[in-house]
């Protein structure tokens, strides 16, 4: 099953349009190439799949949607799909 999962844009990386974000404690890097119209910044909340930042979306979205992944039992299909984000990194670049 692939997920769509919130994570919290922490930095920006202007010159190559990633970002790193937080996916519930893990910090990976992420594509924003999809979403630059959304004039994505730091503190704000993304939809990420497969390293790519799909949308914008709110605060309380973001929150309802690990609400229901961790009701569903999917949180560590989630935290397996985020740990294959690898833009510009190495594995040991997770927190």
């Amino acid at each position: 099953m692939c997920l769509a999962i919130p994570g919290k844009i922490e930095s920006m990386i202007t010159e190559s349009h990633n970002a790193t974000v937080d996916v519930m404690g893990v910090r990976r890097q992420v594509s924003l190439d999809l979403i630059l119209d959304e004039s994505p910044a730091v503190g704000d909340w993304v939809l990420i799949h497969v390293g790519f930042a799909m949308s914008k979306i709110s605060t309380e979205h973001a929150e309802e949607q690990l609400r229901v992944l961790a009701l569903l039992g999917e949180e560590t299909e989630a935290m397996e799909e985020v740990h294959g984000y690898t833009f510009g990194q190495d594995d040991g670049a997770t927190s």
